[in-house]
């Protein structure tokens, strides 16, 4: 095959990640212990809303040899140690970028100490005493959020001015002044919050209803339509599912997201939305609802977790997460397809095995589903 007969892989809208995580900050300027205080410090403030993470290496004292534990020695290429308190990896080499993105999925924010690491953004410590250290490493400098000043310093390095284009534009502080230090990164994650899109499954085929679930008018309008346009309140953007045969019979007022993970049901049009927008997080809504309404879904909205997997409700039934009226972070998205790799297509699964926020709804009415056209009869009648 020549060069003119080569096809380029797939374009695909890849997640916003760094080398560990979408929020990544690696500390430069200072010793490898201060680092670590200081991040100990916002993990301490920080980890009861977010999920935080840290990344260093090994710290050996003088004559101090690396020594591989036994299992790794013998040739294993992998080990895991319940530690009781926690649980610990050992792996013979080390993980590239793509594993360790994979290993932090669950995590907001990685804190990474940059005498060791990198990522795609900064925290300059000017510290004296390190100063030489840190012109080491001016070209990691492209991507400066913040400078922290030590007692010795007072103002910002001659040779970081020339490196870092606006830093008088930067928030500088002490490196003492803890309390602002930690409100810093609590705006950055703020800021970071995943926009909310609005997904209406209408890509089944209904075979116990007999007929198509979406397009039946429950509230004079087709079904799907409803949804969507109850979702147009509380979503930047709203996409109704669909199998790619469906699309040229839908009304052309609305957005449609063919799926593009075929014969998964809803699992497969989950995962389509996430290949579509990974960054985003997706509010999904089956279109057998009836019953739902804007007060229901103001309610999961605003006991959204973003530090979760997922939010979703307590089946008012059996007790168990409602995978089909459910916010799922993109966090969940390499979780998702972790699962399918084992061979699970169940969201419901997914729920009860990961990290997830469960909420009880204010009317369970609202979750009841309609699959049959004796369940159909029963809600008109509700409905009046």
């Amino acid at each position: 095959m020549n060069s003119q007969e080569h096809k380029k892989h797939s374009v695909l809208a890849r997640p916003s990640y760094g080398n560990f995580g979408r929020q990544e900050w690696a500390f430069l300027g200072t010793s490898c212990g201060t680092i670590k205080t200081l991040a100990d410090s916002i993990i301490a403030a920080l980890s009861p809303i977010y999920a935080c993470g840290y990344v260093d290496a090994q710290h050996l004292k003088d004559q101090e040899e690396a020594i591989l534990p036994a299992r790794l020695e013998a040739g294993a290429l992998v080990e895991y140690t319940d530690q009781i308190t926690y649980g610990q990896f050992s792996y013979k080499q080390s993980p590239n970028s793509f594993r360790f993105r994979e290993m932090f999925s669950e995590v907001d924010m990685v804190l990474v100490n940059g005498n060791h690491q990198q990522a795609k953004a900064q925290v300059i410590i000017l510290d004296e005493n390190k100063r030489a250290s840190l012109q080491k490493r001016v070209a990691q400098l492209n991507n400066v959020q913040l400078i922290l000043l030590t007692h010795s310093v007072t103002e910002v390095f001659d040779f970081v001015q020339q490196a870092v284009p606006g830093w008088q534009e930067l928030p500088t502080l002490k490196i003492t002044d803890t309390t602002e230090i930690v409100s810093f990164f609590k705006k950055q994650l703020q800021n970071a919050t995943p926009v909310l899109n609005g997904l209406v499954l209408a890509g089944g085929k209904s075979v116990r209803m007999g007929q198509d679930k979406g397009a039946m008018a429950w509230h004079g309008k087709e079904q799907r339509y409803f949804v969507a346009d109850m979702l147009q309140g509380f979503c930047q953007n709203v996409f109704i599912s669909c199998r790619p045969e469906q699309s040229a019979s839908l009304s052309n007022t609305y957005r449609y997201l063919p799926d593009s993970f075929t014969d998964l049901g809803p699992y497969g049009a989950i995962l389509s939305a996430f290949r579509e927008q990974p960054d985003a997080a997706w509010l999904v809504i089956a279109c057998d609802l009836p019953l739902l309404d804007a007060k229901t879904l103001q309610h999961l909205i605003e006991n959204r977790a973003v530090s979760a997997t997922a939010t979703t409700f307590e089946s008012p039934h059996d007790g168990f997460p409602e995978p089909l009226i459910t916010i799922w972070e993109p966090k969940s998205y390499p979780v998702l397809l972790s699962f399918l790799a084992q061979g699970y297509t169940c969201p419901r699964k997914v729920l009860r095995n990961s990290p997830i926020n469960l909420i009880k709804p204010i009317n369970p009415e609202a979750l009841l589903n309609v699959n049959t056209p004796q369940e159909a009869e029963e809600v008109k009648q509700k409905l009046g």
